[in-house]
């Protein structure tokens, strides 16, 4: 399998009208201090885990899994769910590289790394970092709407106990995230040299991709009908350059008529000396559903 060396910079835009991308604890969509409405890194990460998982049959580490008794499991069950036994618990420093060999099996574990403090204490610097999603459509329009339970009220004690109960739902009218993203295979290459095990391959990356372009529309529920995936760009450096890039959330524009805007990341990508340090670019997104303005020309332009 072919290692991947290149590192990558990108944006996935997530599209979500009458719906609740990323809500806060309260129900609500997220906000910032501002008002400005978005999304954690998490939210992402979430929708490509599961797609990887139910789509691909990927092992994914890191994702809420129940035991026979239907409870989640801890850490340490969620390792012997997948790999059986500690086979070195005896000797602390075996049993580190042991747990570091058999999560860098997770796909997803070598794409956002991960923390693991049960049995042995483990810190992954993953490959693909993720940045918070800002809402980039000018307009931040959040309302609740009631609900019926079929079920009555259970504290006897209540006004409303020979009510059904009533709950509250709420969802961001329209909204454009953008998120931020990169990849650096280096970011596991020494841990890969102490296991002598398989670094970020290109077919990790087609996966990741994919992912990106999918994993929000499949993941489908009450909350989340109306959340999408609408774009994603894709800036893959020569494997020598050694440039970095700053974040496309701040780059893209998305207008009131719900036009995708790229001209200040095309007046980026122009400049020569990042030009020349440039692999390929890649757009992909539906012509049918999304308008794009501004494209950097050496894009090649590929559908969702």
């Amino acid at each position: 399998m072919s290692s991947f060396n290149n590192r990558v910079y990108g944006c996935a835009i997530i599209k979500s009208v009458n719906s609740n991308y990323n809500a806060d604890f309260s129900g609500q969509p997220r906000k910032l201090p501002n008002g400005k409405v978005y999304a954690t890194d998490k939210a992402l990460k979430y929708s490509i885990r599961n797609y990887l998982k139910e789509v691909m049959g990927e092992r994914i580490f890191y994702f809420k899994s129940l035991n026979e008794k239907m409870a989640p499991r801890t850490l340490d069950e969620t390792y012997l769910h997948y790999f059986e036994e500690f086979k070195n618990e005896k000797d602390k420093s075996k049993l580190r590289l042991e747990v570091l060999e058999n999560l860098l099996t997770c796909l997803d574990v070598r794409l956002f790394g991960g923390t693991y403090a049960g049995k042995t204490n483990i810190s992954l610097h993953g490959t693909c970092q993720i940045t918070p999603g800002i809402n980039k459509f000018p307009e931040n329009v959040i309302y609740s709407e009631q609900i019926m339970s079929p079920f009555k009220n259970s504290n006897e004690k209540s006004a409303d106990s020979t009510m059904t109960t009533l709950g509250t739902q709420s969802r961001l009218e329209e909204g454009h995230y953008v998120h931020h993203f990169s990849v650096n295979p280096k970011n596991i290459a020494e841990d890969v040299d102490r296991i002598s095990g398989q670094a970020l391959s290109d077919e990790d990356i087609k996966k990741l991709k994919e992912g990106l372009r999918r994993g929000a529309s499949f993941y489908d529920s009450s909350a989340k009908a109306g959340t999408e995936n609408e774009l994603l760009f894709w800036v893959q450096l020569k494997e020598d350059s050694r440039i970095v890039l700053p974040s496309f959330v701040e780059l893209v524009d998305v207008n009131e008529d719900k036009t995708i805007d790229f001209k200040k990341v095309n007046e980026l990508l122009s400049q020569d000396h990042i030009k020349d340090e440039i692999e390929k670019v890649e757009i992909y997104y539906s012509d049918a559903h999304t308008k794009v303005i501004n494209e950097p020309e050496i894009a090649e332009k590929h559908l969702l």
